[in-house]
């Protein structure tokens, strides 16, 4: 397993450096000079507009420029964001990429777990009315377009019923008297989210030995006292009602990407689920006399979890993808549209900063799908 997976990550070295060279090579083709924009401001003197040129290279050919960006990535240094000058590139995704992260994998955790147990569930109980249902709902959601759906939701649930804001990450008046920014109230959300998450799989761990009643009351009970818990530190603090007014403008993007992405799940499991359950060792297991819950559960679903976690890959791989559609429909300042403004703009040190976080992510999300076969699957081997 280790020869296995040292044998992946010099594969992903690879391909990443074939992903930045291509990418860089496509956005030094692109019409126009990309420097002309800053440079010909007219509030730059002489000395600074040549300070420019000899800090991003401009005066270099285009092969020189590349040798010298990859350099400096080996090194850490994406450069300095033409859009956002003068700050790094990285600090800007230290900034968005959070964001994005949160808002599409608590979407996407949320789907797939909860179009799981749906799409299992439907499959297991085929042929009734609740089925087809679900089904016609399913590709409902599946095939809307995006856009045209998230401008819905924003007209449903925040212009007609105003429960939910227009858009953006905070609300800047409620801001002004803020004892601190909105990105440091962010982090310290994210770290009361993981100690709270770790929390919740240490109860899980520690149950995993007891059984019936008492595992699902330690579970539950566990659950609810974390939550409390959480709850309680932020109720008491004076950041508690800034941290609500992020949460609030996030819920809408998330309920967005959470119903189109449940939607495509639920199918995928279902399909998986009914191919699976005509398996011989389902009628093996069923002619044992096992219980019917053991048989969907620990033969059938797993089994049939395998395209799911393959399609789960892809999804986190591509939730900056996604995120550019979903983030400028809903005004979402994450990794998305400030991709898509420093294409715009030709902004070519973030851009390439973005590549670099999507390219990261992908590789990574590989090998994780990779690892997770083996234990979902004892049938896969690596040599």
């Amino acid at each position: 397993m280790l020869k296995y997976i040292s044998r992946r990550i010099a594969q992903m070295a690879f391909t990443f450096l074939l992903l930045l060279s291509l990418s860089y090579l496509l956005l030094e083709a692109m019409p126009g000079d990309f420097g002309q924009q800053f440079l010909e401001d007219p509030k730059l003197t002489g000395e600074e507009r040549a300070a420019l040129v000899r800090i991003y290279g401009l005066d270099k050919p285009p092969h020189e420029r590349f040798l010298r960006y990859m350099g400096a990535l080996l090194s850490g240094n994406l450069g300095v964001s033409f859009q956002y000058y003068p700050r790094p590139v990285v600090d800007v995704i230290f900034e968005r990429a959070p964001r994005t992260l949160v808002l599409f994998l608590t979407s996407t955790i949320t789907a797939y777990y909860v179009g799981f147990l749906a799409g299992k569930l439907l499959a297991w109980r085929r042929g009734r009315a609740l089925e087809y249902v679900a089904t016609i709902g399913g590709v409902t959601l599946y095939t809307v377009f995006t856009p045209w759906f998230g401008l819905m939701m924003i007209w449903l649930f925040a212009y007609s019923f105003k429960w939910m804001p227009l858009g953006q990450f905070i609300t800047p008046v409620f801001w002004r008297r803020a004892p601190t920014d909105a990105n440091t109230v962010f982090g310290w959300m994210l770290l009361s989210a993981f100690l709270a998450g770790l929390a919740l799989l240490m109860i899980a761990l520690l149950s995993r030995r007891l059984m019936g009643r008492t595992k699902t009351l330690t579970r539950w009970g566990g659950a609810a006292a974390t939550i409390g818990v959480l709850l309680a530190v932020w109720g008491s603090s004076e950041l508690g009602p800034y941290a609500r007014d992020i949460l609030w403008h996030i819920t809408l993007p998330v309920l967005t990407v959470t119903l189109i992405s449940f939607a495509g799940i639920m199918l995928l499991t279902r399909n998986s689920m009914l191919e699976t359950l005509r398996e011989d060792y389902i009628m093996a297991a069923r002619a044992k006399g096992l219980p019917e819950a053991v048989i969907r559960d620990k033969h059938a679903a797993r089994n049939a979890m395998l395209p799911v976690v393959t399609a789960l890959v892809f999804a986190l791989a591509g939730a900056i993808g996604g995120g550019v559609i979903t983030e400028t429909v809903f005004s979402y300042p994450g990794m998305g549209l400030t991709l898509l403004q420093a294409v715009q703009v030709q902004d070519i040190p973030m851009t390439m900063g973005g590549i670099v976080f999507i390219g990261l992510l992908s590789l990574l999300a590989h090998l994780a799908a990779d690892i997770l076969y083996v234990y979902l699957d004892p049938r896969i081997r690596y040599a």
